[in-house]
């Protein structure tokens, strides 16, 4: 099976980070079956002529007024323990579903950035997911994937799991059963076609590729 760019997915996350402004992920939000906020997130999405279907986390930053108008549809997580990223695909695997996108990760606090990515793939053992960025695609892997691509295509694998080795195929730099020992040494490759394969074993990574200028 080849993952292209963008799943075929019906759910998405929104969370409160910088909202969507490509036309791919808008129109993935107009088609969703059903949109899931993290807290304050919905007010971005009401902005955008939007609304959400559920609205998760522990409400510390949702405007009064959104709380109050969509009082049935807000899902109160209280702990701290867990970001609103987390409650809401905890939220989602109480709902059976499965394959989601993942938007309005990026932007703000960089701190936040990595935390979210972490958070990903932490909840890929169990859900099928995709983050969608305004400059790309985060696609967790746990086992050998063939992705999608097109030439001089951006692509960058982050090691998620330490001594995990890695084969690649179809990229400019290739590697053959090596670990990347620090983030930064997956970062920049590129593709050479329309698909690479990135091989693991004995862990897990996150792969990115970017969106190709039209």
């Amino acid at each position: 099976m080849v993952v292209p760019l963008i799943c075929p997915y019906e759910t998405v996350i929104l969370a409160a980070g910088d909202f969507p402004v490509r036309e791919e992920s808008l129109s993935l939000l107009r088609k969703a079956r059903e949109i899931i906020c993290c807290d304050s997130a919905a007010e971005h999405l009401l902005s955008a002529g939007l609304e959400p279907h559920h609205i998760v986390g522990d409400m510390d930053s949702l405007a009064p007024s959104v709380r109050q108008r969509y009082q049935s549809r807000i899902r109160y997580f209280p702990e701290q323990e867990t970001g609103d990223l987390a409650k809401a695909l905890r939220f989602c695997m109480s709902l059976n579903r499965n394959g989601i996108h993942v938007m309005g990760i990026g932007g703000k606090r960089e701190d936040h950035i990595l935390a979210n990515l972490s958070v990903l793939f932490a909840y890929s053992q169990y859900l099928e997911l995709q983050a969608i960025t305004n400059y790309g695609v985060f696609h967790p892997i746990r086992q050998a994937t063939i992705f999608e691509s097109a030439p001089k295509q951006q692509v960058s694998v982050f090691s998620m799991i330490p001594g995990t080795l890695f084969t690649y195929h179809g990229l400019k730099y290739p590697l053959k059963d090596a670990t990347l020992a620090e983030w930064w040494q997956g970062a920049l490759n590129e593709a050479c076609g329309p698909l690479f394969t990135i091989e693991i074993h004995g862990g897990g990574a996150l792969v990115f590729r970017e969106f190709m200028p039209k």
